[in-house]
């Protein structure tokens, strides 16, 4: 029987600024974000309430509307932080443009997008104070104001602290351009740069309608409160970072940062977490790590055995399982719930942090569709899946093979206006209405959306059969030393060989199997991949093998870079 959705009553907002005034006219007091400061080995936490922030985002775009911005492209590059979640929304929501950029890319890269979007002012950290000192020397850009998040970095520079006083005097001498400055929700609003290099790369145009869509969507799926605490973990500059921080501002959730990769689990448990939106493999790591302590410890056989009891009991509707394994969850800060996204998340790992009490959800879609398609739902879960639709949103297989597997296609408020100046590449994504994602995948007999892969990353044999790479990496993943896995097709003597590369965790082998040689340890990870081989269909299994502990070329978002990685065997 298929499980029926529920779905949680929420307001329709037609833009950005009603979304956040919502917060602001229901809990003014409540927590928007929590800011750490560190002075040498002396912490200090700031709280910022949502009337701080509104506050903060009037005096902010009122000195920029003062500065001449009104109308114009405000570019933004750093770290997560609470400057540039001011800087973001004070933009959108009546100053011009957003461009947010990746902080991971080339200085050559960064100039280049820069060029592109023909922003007229940039927001950046002190990481970028020395860049953006070269660049304001050069003459082949459109900036006029180079704006600092951190004060006495260079005299240079304006400062975000500097135009917060210069703003509130304005406010305070009655200037109200920035307050009622009119927001149109089908006019560009952000100018977003998906993964490439500075050519390759596209500039999503999306606009005020594109979010609120989105943000309705998401919060008729899942539900977040007020007491919620959640760590803004995405980088912001990619959309389910950037729309993922406005959800939960509309709910009046507390947001935090985290002080990096390596820090999480200590954040976690510093902030207390309860909800945050990831990728897979942060979720997926946090996970092996947890249960390698688990066996390190001699409980696999106890929690496996009280995993099963837990189930049971829910079956009568009984649950007990945040009060069996809160030494577990204690681990994770509390967490209550986990939302990921950017790529499938393996479903046995989704299994795993179900089975301990916190809810796992992932959903799928593109910075094109400002981001999110389709999500899981409390109340519907199939695990290999990426949910339903969201209520806005039509999906549509397009051209399905005898296996049900087309492209996947979709329609929506969400879709964004186009690429920016690229009618060529809007033209062959945009067509009779419909958004081609260049995705793979099915729906199956109960609504659920599975992807497959990638079009362009497709092995296609010699006897026309089609190997989707991401389906054998989720088996791959599943063996405890892998860090990381790639397949892909290799040319062979008569048929393209299903090659794997794997990304060994090197102090998981050594603590394992300790002194075991390189050729040893081929040879075991080979015999586990024949048992992998031995649930695939005879065209799918493996028959080429790279192993190595060096981590694999990555986007900023943490996806595998194939052709890169193809070009290095």
């Amino acid at each position: 029987m298929a499980p029926k959705r529920t779905l949680y009553k929420t307001e329709y907002l037609k833009d950005l600024r009603e979304i956040l005034n919502k917060p602001v006219r229901e809990h003014p007091d409540s927590l928007a974000f929590i800011v750490k400061n560190k002075e040498g080995k002396d912490v200090h936490y700031t709280n910022i309430t949502y009337r701080d922030f509104q506050e903060n985002i009037n005096q902010l775009g009122t000195a920029l509307i003062d500065l001449g911005f009104q109308g114009k492209r405000i570019a933004i590059i750093g770290k997560n932080r609470y400057e540039w979640a001011l800087a973001y929304m004070c933009t959108l929501n009546g100053v011009g443009i957003t461009v947010p950029l990746d902080k991971g890319l080339p200085e050559i890269e960064i100039e280049g997008l820069l060029q592109r979007s023909r922003a007229d002012a940039i927001v950046f950290d002190k990481d970028f104070a020395d860049a953006m000192k070269k660049l304001s020397k050069k003459d082949d850009h459109h900036i006029k104001e180079f704006i600092c998040m951190d004060s006495g970095i260079d005299a240079e520079f304006n400062t975000i602290d500097h135009l917060l006083e210069r703003g509130k005097a304005l406010l305070d001498a009655g200037d109200k351009r920035y307050i009622e400055a009119t927001i149109d929700e089908d006019a560009p609003c952000s100018i977003v740069f998906t993964s490439g290099t500075t050519d390759a790369s596209k500039g999503a145009v999306l606009c005020h309608r594109n979010y609120a869509a989105n943000i309705y969507g998401l919060n008729q799926m899942i539900e977040f409160f007020p007491t919620d605490v959640n760590m803004a973990f995405l980088p912001f500059h990619h959309t389910l970072g950037s729309t993922g921080l406005m959800m939960m501002l509309s709910c009046g959730v507390t947001n935090v940062f985290c002080d990096g990769l390596k820090y999480v689990q200590a954040n976690l448990i510093e902030y207390k977490v309860s909800v945050f939106v990831c990728v897979p493999l942060l979720l997926e790591a946090m996970y092996k790590k947890i249960m390698a302590e688990v066996d390190r410890q001699g409980k696999t056989k106890l929690i496996n055995r009280m995993r099963k009891v837990c189930n049971f009991l829910l079956f009568f509707g009984i649950d007990i399982r945040r009060k069996v394994f809160k030494p577990i969850i204690d681990q994770l800060g509390g967490v209550r719930g986990v939302f990921s996204g950017a790529a499938a998340i393996d479903k046995e790992v989704a299994k795993g942090y179900h089975s301990f009490g916190i809810l796992t959800l992932q959903g799928y879609g593109l910075t094109e569709t400002a981001p999110v398609l389709t999500g899981e739902n409390a109340s519907a879960i199939r695990y290999g899946s990426c949910g339903f639709p969201l209520v806005n949103v039509e999906i549509k297989i397009d051209d399905p093979n005898e296996d049900g597997i087309g492209e996947i296609i979709a329609k929506g408020p969400n879709v964004m206006l186009g690429y920016y100046e690229n009618e060529e590449a809007t033209a062959e994504v945009m067509k009779d209405g419909w958004f081609h994602t260049g995705d793979l995948g099915y729906i199956d007999k109960d609504g659920f959306l599975f992807i497959s892969g990638r079009k362009k990353n497709v092995i296609v044999l010699k006897s026309g059969k089609n190997v989707y790479p991401e389906e054998i990496e989720t088996f791959v993943n599943n063996l405890p030393y892998v860090a990381e896995s790639m397949v892909y097709g290799s040319p062979g003597k008569e048929d393209v060989l299903i090659a794997a590369k794997i990304v060994y965790n090197e102090e998981y082998i050594q603590e394992k199997y300790p002194g075991i040689s390189e050729e040893a340890l081929k040879d075991k990870i080979w015999a586990d991949i024949k048992k992998i081989n031995d649930k695939l269909t005879v065209y799918q299994c493996i028959k080429k093998l790279t192993i190595t502990n060096q981590e694999m070329i990555k986007t900023t978002t943490q996806k595998v870079k194939r052709f890169e990685e193809i070009k290095k065997e």
